[in-house]
C-alpha cells in the first residue's frame, strides 16, 4: 500500500482521549475552555450592550475574505456584503463595505455604501456613498448623498438621486 492519510486511523484513539475528559457544559460555571468562571465577574450591562449591535445589525451578512475570489455570481437576499477580497458580481443589498484590500467589480444596487477599497463598475447608491481616504470608486455612479473623504478618488459618470426617485408613481404631475 502506498502511503495513508494522517487522519485516517486516529479518529479511534482522539476519541477515547476526548471521552475520557469530562466535557463542560457553557454556562454551567464553565467558560469553552473549560475554565471555572465566576458569576458574579460577569456584568449584565456589558453583556446587553454587546448583545444590542449584534440584534441591531442581524439580517444576512457574506463576508468575501482576504486572497478570496468570488467570480461571475449573483448575489441576492444578502443584508450585507463585506469584500476583504475580489468579487466580480452583480447585486442588490441594503449595505456593502469594501476593505482597503477589497475589490469589487460589476453592478450594485445598494443602500448604504462604504469603500475603503476599489470599486469599478454601476454602482447605484440609494442612500449614502461614503468613499474613504483609500477608496477608488469608478463606472456608473448613482447617489442620494455622497460623504468623499481627502484622498478618495471618484471618476466616471456621476449623477445624484437614483432611480428609484424616477419611478412613475413618485414623479410630480
Amino acid at each position: 500500500m502506498a502511503s495513508q492519510s494522517p487522519f485516517f486511523g486516529k479518529r479511534d484513539r482522539d476519541t477515547d482521549n476526548f471521552n475520557s475528559r469530562p466535557a463542560p457544559l457553557v454556562g454551567a460555571g464553565t467558560n469553552l475552555a473549560g475554565t471555572p468562571v465566576n458569576p458574579s465577574s460577569l456584568t449584565t450591562g456589558a453583556a446587553s450592550a454587546a448583545a444590542a449591535p449584534a440584534a441591531k445589525e442581524g439580517g444576512s451578512k457574506l463576508t468575501v475574505g482576504p486572497n478570496i475570489k468570488l467570480k461571475g455570481v449573483e448575489i441576492t437576499d444578502c443584508d450585507t456584503l463585506v469584500v476583504e477580497g475580489m468579487v466580480e458580481a452583480t447585486m442588490d443589498s441594503r449595505v456593502i463595505q469594501i476593505s482597503e484590500q477589497g475589490e469589487f467589480k460589476g453592478s450594485a444596487e445598494i443602500d448604504i455604501a462604504e469603500i475603503r477599497g476599489v470599486f469599478d463598475g454601476n454602482l447605484t447608491v440609494r442612500e449614502k456613498l461614503v468613499i474613504h481616504s483609500t477608496g477608488k470608486v469608478t463606472g456608473k455612479i448613482r447617489y442620494g448623498k455622497i460623504v468623499i473623504e481627502e484622498g478618495g478618488q471618484l471618476s466616471g459618470e456621476i449623477s445624484f438621486g437614483t432611480s428609484e426617485s424616477r419611478k412613475p408613481g413618485l414623479q410630480a404631475a
